[in-house]
């Protein structure tokens, strides 16, 4: 397979996946999967109908206010997609239909909806939608009186859609042609593209653009961030022809995030504090030399988020794995935590689309406990819980329990664990899935999965491996997971694997490893480093061939990933990332068995990648256990877009996984009946 490395063509590893030859070579590696896993057909069904069987599929979301409108999401039975629609506030009967996404989707193989923003008048409706996958979405805009489209045709866009307080002045974000978002446009709505104006051009190949508006709608935002620096700058959004004002320039290795209140702006900051403290300057005088400190620096206290109201705001730091959000009440002058019920849990602000408000909203997930929406009375701290996400069937979620480990990595650093099983029907020592990723100091969340009850249900225990690279334990933990360092990220993962085996849990000869994307690196790099310890791994849209990739500046995402990985373009960066990269380091062993999936659209992680991994593997491999390659013809690094596809999909993975714990043949039922 091919590197995609011909700089002087930056489309060239595009036009290339359109070959006849590379089609059918993938197409063939479909039907051989196809036909390697027939015999688990019958388990696949019955794993998707426990799945869809446990889903209320005619649902809808929570009203969301918004001046004189309440929107939600519904979903309808037999439908792929969501229903986007709105009512008068307190008036269920007005409800008006805005966005069938079912119905944009005929025709298409993929479809995605990128962005989705009405008017400030509530008018007209913008949005954006992707039918290859490929993450570059084209722009409608619909007269919701008259139910026309006006205006359409702007392609190349990436995320964020962001409307003017005028209803007329839209601004989006233009990808280049490595596909990076690099530039800010401004477009009247119904006028020629031609007439378009650029506000922001970022020149910087390692810095991305984005947009956003402040919840006040005082301000719509561009941000140019790299992996480890940021830059913003405010428009008015009354004055949509107006010019932009930096809030402070960029430099190496300061990152900030802004929010907007009252008279003056809430920064969230890395200067002088690894972990980020709260600053806080008038609105008129923005440069850091204005900047005071209201919250400071904790150190393994990670502040992670600001939501910002008319007279509160919400602080979300992490602590010792798990979040915690604190309200800070300007109107009485006080401040509380939110009280959570569970040792390990997710909790995070929903969807809370309103400024001046004395209510807010958050979500709250655990291993045992299902998507909740909360809302909290700011003035008398009471809470209500508004909705929780039903698990249908004969579901009993008091069977399950879940706890937090901690592993003792090769260097003596403990590592966070995160461990759920159904305690009835398990057999020590037990089958399991232990799940990592370990980058962009992104926390993997100790969420629910109902889908994930059909390997609980069967005596598998399921465990999170949080190493280092993400952002579970501050941002020191993260700056051990990256560059020079990712070895720790391995290391992790495998000591997670052996604290398992060592205190009972797991049974040495069954466990498989799961990941994808960046945590598919991960899956390649135990393949390679500790094939013995896993009977299979599941490697989804792996990054696996990562120095080649890195080298080649015309794919997407390679100048801003150099932050993340390193330039291998530099001797010793490409010696550091050559002792660890998956397709480097592929040597004859006895390897597990595997599922690798691809994208053929994905511009995040190539196609070629999972491909050419698994075809060295073959050749050098002493195993006779499966080596399974599936690429998503239609779609890109998320696979299937409708959700009984995604189902179908996951119960696909699931009976490989069950056939790799030599658990093909058990009965969900029959356990429920034990």
């Amino acid at each position: 397979m091919v590197h995609g490395n011909s700089t002087e063509d930056p489309w060239f590893w595009l036009r290339y996946r359109e070959d006849p030859a590379v089609l059918q070579y993938l197409r063939a590696e479909n039907d051989w999967t196809a036909q390697a896993t027939a015999h688990l057909g019958e388990l696949r069904k019955a794993l998707f109908e426990e799945i869809k069987g446990r889903i209320k599929e005619e649902d809808q979301s929570l009203p969301v206010p918004k001046g004189p409108w309440e929107y939600r999401v519904r979903t309808g039975e037999g439908l792929q997609y969501p229903i986007h629609v709105r009512q008068q506030r307190g008036l269920s009967e007005s409800e008006e239909v805005l966005l069938d996404e079912n119905q944009l989707a005929l025709g298409h193989e993929y479809f995605a909806l990128g962005d989705l923003a009405v008017s400030p008048d509530h008018r007209l409706l913008a949005y954006t939608v992707d039918t290859d996958g490929n993450e570059e979405y084209e722009l409608h805009v619909m007269d919701l009186e008259r139910r026309e489209i006006i205006d359409s045709g702007i392609n190349g866009l990436s995320y964020g859609l962001v409307w003017a307080n005028d209803s007329q002045t839209l601004f989006m974000v233009l990808t280049d042609e490595a596909r990076r978002p690099d530039r800010v446009i401004r477009h009247v709505v119904g006028t020629d593209s031609q007439q378009d104006k650029t506000i922001f051009n970022e020149e910087d190949e390692k810095f991305w653009v984005g947009i956003g508006g402040t919840r006040s709608e005082r301000y719509v935002v561009v941000g140019s961030e790299s992996k480890m620096s940021s830059e913003y700058w405010l428009l008015d959004a009354d004055s949509p022809d107006g010019e932009l004002v930096i809030v402070e320039p960029r430099r190496e290795g300061h990152e900030y995030r802004i929010s907007h209140q009252g008279d003056r702006l809430l920064i969230l900051t890395n200067w002088n504090a690894l972990d980020f403290r709260l600053m806080e300057t008038p609105v008129d005088q923005l440069g850091s030399h204005n900047w005071e400190e209201i919250v400071p620096h904790r150190e393994g206290v990670r502040l992670e988020d600001i939501d910002a109201f008319e007279n509160f705001m919400v602080i979300t730091e992490r602590r010792e794995g798990v979040p915690m959000l604190r309200i800070r009440d300007h109107k009485q002058g006080d401040e509380f935590e939110i009280p959570m019920s569970e040792p390990v849990f997710e909790a995070s602000s929903g969807a809370n689309a309103e400024y001046s408000t004395r209510v807010f909203r958050y979500n709250y997930t655990s291993l045992v406990t299902p998507a909740s929406t909360y809302e909290i009375n700011i003035d008398t701290r009471e809470q209500v819980l508004l909705k929780q996400q039903p698990v249908l069937g004969d579901t009993d979620l008091s069977r399950y329990r879940c706890d937090r480990l901690w592993a003792t990595s090769i260097d003596d650093t403990k590592v966070p664990m995160s461990v759920v099983w159904r305690p009835d029907v398990v057999a020590w020592p037990a089958p399991t899935v232990i799940y990592g990723y370990g980058a962009y100091e992104i926390g993997i969340p100790a969420a629910f999965s109902s889908a994930r009850l059909s390997l609980l249900d069967r005596g598998v225990i399921f465990a999170i491996a949080h190493v280092r690279g993400g952002g579970e334990l501050g941002r020191n933990w993260y700056e051990q997971g990256r560059l020079e360092l990712k070895q720790n990220t391995f290391s992790d993962f495998g000591s997670c694997r052996d604290h398992l085996v060592r205190e009972g849990w797991s049974d040495p000869n069954r466990i498989v490893a799961r990941g994808g994307s960046a945590g598919g690196l991960l899956m390649g790099a135990m393949v390679n480093q500790r094939p013995e310890a896993f009977c299979g791994v599941i490697a989804e849209v792996p990054f696996v061939d990562n120095v080649n990739t890195m080298l080649d500046p015309s794919i997407p995402l390679t100048v801003t990933e150099y932050d993340e990985w390193g330039n291998p373009n530099d001797v010793a960066t490409f010696e550091a990332m050559a002792a660890y990269g998956p397709y480097e380091n592929v040597v004859e062993e006895n390897h597990p068995a595997l599922l690798v999936t691809a994208g053929l659209n994905d511009p995040r992680v190539q196609y070629w990648e999972p491909a050419k991994w698994v075809a060295k593997l073959r050749a050098r491999t002493k195993s006779t256990r499966m080596m399974l390659l599936r690429t998503e013809i239609d779609s890109g690094h998320g696979g299937p877009s409708g959700r009984y596809d995604a189902w179908d999909e996951e119960a696909f993975v699931l009976s490989v996984i069950l056939e790799m714990l030599m658990l093909a043949g058990s009965s969900s039922s029959a356990r429920d009946s034990s």
